[in-house]
């Protein structure tokens, strides 16, 4: 086992990896910027070492840095968390080649599967379905128009290095492809530094169906079930849920078994999501996260299952030590993802929190970074805190998340509490009747 684990990641999530390896008696390297130098991950480190100025450019993404605190404290190991340099297959090549272990997979494969056209390439030669599109790249406009006319439309231009929405371009007819194409490369380039794209069918009605795995070096690979993140604003989730209101077991365990045979192909190691969008009994895979989930605490609640233990435990060489078999899912469980932003216009709010009191009681969850006095800074991501609550049905799991909201208080500063507290009571969200284009819709009506 490791001799010491330093953390790439600052917020709730390095509080979490923390606390696994606090439990596996292994100690930990905070690291922060300048503007995190009282955040909660630091206070409760047992070291910490600053890495630079507040813009993530100069701290937690500047490599040298991460790499000369490891060295200085003597880590031998590196969680990345999820962001930042959770994906980046150069920073896992530079992890390994100075003579530490990357918490996570392989450079290869996060090089694979960042790329979204090797990805798909490489999920259908192992048997997992598709949406209908592309091949490839589609490089001109005349590749565009023979796709789009043969899958028909409308179509989602996507870039093939993208995600979060950028480079995403829908064209509803043959009139609007050039301008959908154009745009979605320009976008690309832009973000991305790549402005490869390609063309799926766009698809009306589907829901956002991931699916959570882990696999050791021994040729061990399990899943632990289906979440459901199919409310999304601009393509981000903001509730996810574990299973999900519209599989049955058997669509679970049919996409599991196939998901699971794949990666032992593939020789996955670590952690790993894969997405899929699900329309009339049929899924389509869209992209992989190689790294931990933001959303992976629901898993966790039904699964019983530490993650991020097992990320540890797969990254120093140990096995699984259990087969699908022994994975039982119990009860439901809901995330709503609670950011730093004015609930109705979505604005970032930094700023001081001058009180905090989290929910408690039977079958809730509360990860955060917060604390009365602290100051969230507008350097980075606006989330906050995550509420997790678990139940033995939907029913009870979204009383029991009703009744939380209505205990949470964050004070100083404005979050869309408020919006998840909406959002519980519409009854199309109690029936479990949404897709990912819902949600959008519901936040221009109310």
């Amino acid at each position: 086992m490791f001799q010491k684990i330093l953390i790439a990641n600052r917020g709730e999530i390095a509080l979490r990896i923390q606390r696994a390896c606090r439990e596996l008696g292994i100690p930990t390297v905070a690291v922060h910027s300048t503007a995190d130098a009282e955040a909660m991950h630091v206070r409760l480190a047992d070291e910490s070492v600053c890495i630079g100025p507040p813009p993530a450019r100069d701290s937690y993404l500047n490599v040298p840095a991460l790499l000369s605190a490891a060295s200085i404290t003597g880590a031998d190991a590196i969680h990345p968390g999820y962001g930042f340099l959770s994906e980046n297959a150069a920073f896992a090549d530079m992890v390994e080649a100075h003579g530490l272990t990357f918490i996570g997979p392989s450079a290869a494969h996060i090089r694979m599967m960042g790329d979204k056209i090797a990805a798909k390439s490489a999920m259908a030669s192992l048997g997992v379905p598709l949406v209908p599109g592309s091949d490839g790249e589609v490089a001109d406009m005349d590749e565009a128009a023979r796709v789009a006319a043969r899958i028909g439309y409308p179509v989602l231009i996507k870039a093939a290095a993208g995600g979060g929405g950028r480079g995403m371009k829908v064209a509803s007819s043959a009139d609007g492809l050039e301008e959908a194409w154009r745009v979605a490369r320009a976008e690309a380039r832009a973000a991305f530094g790549n402005d490869a794209v390609y063309i799926e069918k766009y698809l009306d009605r589907p829901r956002h169906i991931e699916l959570q795995i882990l696999a050791d070096s021994h040729g061990n690979v399990v899943h632990f079930g289906e979440r459901d993140c199919s409310l999304q604003r601009r393509h981000q989730k903001l509730l996810e849920e574990a299973g999900s209101p519209a599989l049955t077991a058997a669509a679970r365990d049919a996409l599991g078994a196939t998901v699971t045979a794949a990666l032992s192909q593939l020789g996955y190691r670590n952690a790993g999501t894969l997405e899929f969008l699900y329309q009339d009994g049929q899924f389509a895979f869209i992209e992989m996260n190689t790294r931990l989930q933001v959303e992976h605490p629901v898993t966790e609640m039904v699964c019983g299952v530490d993650l991020v233990r097992e990320q540890i435990r797969i990254a120093a060489g140990q096995d699984l030590g259990y087969t699908q078999s022994d994975v039982t899912f119990t009860g439901h469980a809901i995330e709503c993802r609670i950011t730093a932003e004015d609930p109705e216009t979505f604005t970032p709010t930094p700023g001081r929190v001058t009180a905090f009191h989290a929910p408690g009681g039977l079958g809730v969850r509360v990860d955060s970074a917060l604390y009365a006095g602290y100051v969230v800074p507008p350097y980075y991501d606006s989330m906050i805190a995550k509420l997790i609550v678990h139940a033995p049905s939907r029913a009870e799991a979204i009383a029991r998340l009703r009744r939380s909201l209505a205990e949470f208080a964050v004070v100083g500063i404005k979050t869309t509490l408020p919006l998840h507290q909406r959002i519980v009571e519409d009854p199309q969200f109690q029936a479990g009747d949404y897709t990912i284009h819902w949600l959008e819709r519901f936040v221009a009506a109310t």
